[in-house]
C-alpha cells in the first residue's frame, strides 16, 4: 500500500512517452498521486492552496513570462533593434554596461523588472545583436554567445553587489544574519555603508571588461570591416 502513491510517477512516464500533453500529464499525475496517498479530494486541495500561498511569488514570475512572451510575439525584440539602429556608434558592449549601471541603479532601490528572461533577451540582446548588425552587417556566431553571456552577468553583477544598498532588503537581512550567526551584530544602515565601495568597484570593473572584450570580438571577427 506505501508504493501506490509511486503510480503517479508510473502516469508521468506513460504521458511522456506517448507524447500527451505535458502539463495535462502533470496534473493528471498529481491528481492520481493525492488521491492514491489517501488526501481524498478535500485533502488535495487544501494542500494546493497552503502550497500556492507558500510560494505565491511564484505567480509574479509567471506573470512576468507571459507578458514577456507576448510582447516577443508582437515584435518586441524588431522593435528593440530598430530603436538601437538609430543610435550611431553603437556598440555591443556600451549597451550591456548601460543596462549593468541601469540595474544596478535599480536594484539599489529592491526594484526587480523581469531579470534574464523577462528583460535580458526580449531587450538587451536584440539591441546588443543590432548594434554589430548595422554596424558590420553580420554577427558571428561565437560573439553572439560571447554578448549573451556578457549581458546575462551583467543582470547577475548589478543585482547581487547592489541590492545589498537596499536597507532592509532580502540581500541586506541575509548578510546581517549571517554577520549575527558569526558573532558580528552589524546595523543595516552600516552595512549599505561598507558595501557601496565595493559595488562601485564591482560595476566599474564589469564595465571595463565588456566593452574591452567587446572590442576584442570585434576586431577578431570584424577585422577587415571595421570602421
Amino acid at each position: 500500500m506505501e508504493y501506490l502513491p509511486l503510480i503517479g510517477i508510473v502516469v508521468v512516464i506513460l504521458g511522456f512517452a506517448l507524447k500527451l500533453d505535458n502539463i495535462l500529464t502533470v496534473i493528471v499525475a498529481m491528481i492520481v498521486t493525492g488521491l492514491a496517498g489517501g488526501l481524498g479530494v478535500t485533502g488535495l486541495l487544501n494542500t494546493l492552496g497552503s502550497s500556492f500561498v507558500a510560494n505565491r511569488n511564484i505567480t509574479i514570475f509567471l506573470t512576468v513570462l507571459i507578458v514577456t512572451g507576448t510582447l516577443e510575439r508582437s515584435g518586441l525584440k524588431e522593435a528593440a533593434a530598430a530603436l538601437i539602429g538609430k543610435i550611431k556608434n553603437a556598440s555591443a558592449g556600451a549597451i550591456v554596461s548601460a543596462y549593468a549601471i541601469m540595474r544596478a541603479v535599480f536594484a539599489a532601490f529592491n526594484i526587480s523588472f523581469g531579470g534574464v528572461a523577462g528583460f535580458v533577451r526580449p531587450l538587451i540582446m536584440p539591441m546588443s545583436t543590432a548594434a554589430v548588425k548595422n554596424k558590420y552587417g553580420e554577427l558571428n556566431e561565437e560573439h553572439e554567445e560571447q554578448i549573451k553571456g556578457m549581458a546575462s552577468s551583467a543582470e547577475n553583477v548589478g543585482n547581487f553587489f547592489f541590492q545589498v544598498l537596499f536597507v532592509g532588503g532580502s540581500g541586506a537581512l541575509l548578510v546581517q544574519g549571517t554577520l549575527a550567526g558569526l558573532g558580528y551584530e552589524v546595523e543595516l544602515v552600516d552595512l549599505a555603508k561598507a558595501e557601496i565601495p565595493v559595488s562601485v568597484v564591482a560595476i566599474v570593473v564589469a564595465i571595463v571588461y565588456y566593452n574591452i572584450r567587446d572590442k576584442r570580438l570585434t576586431k577578431k571577427y570584424y577585422g577587415s570591416k571595421n570602421k
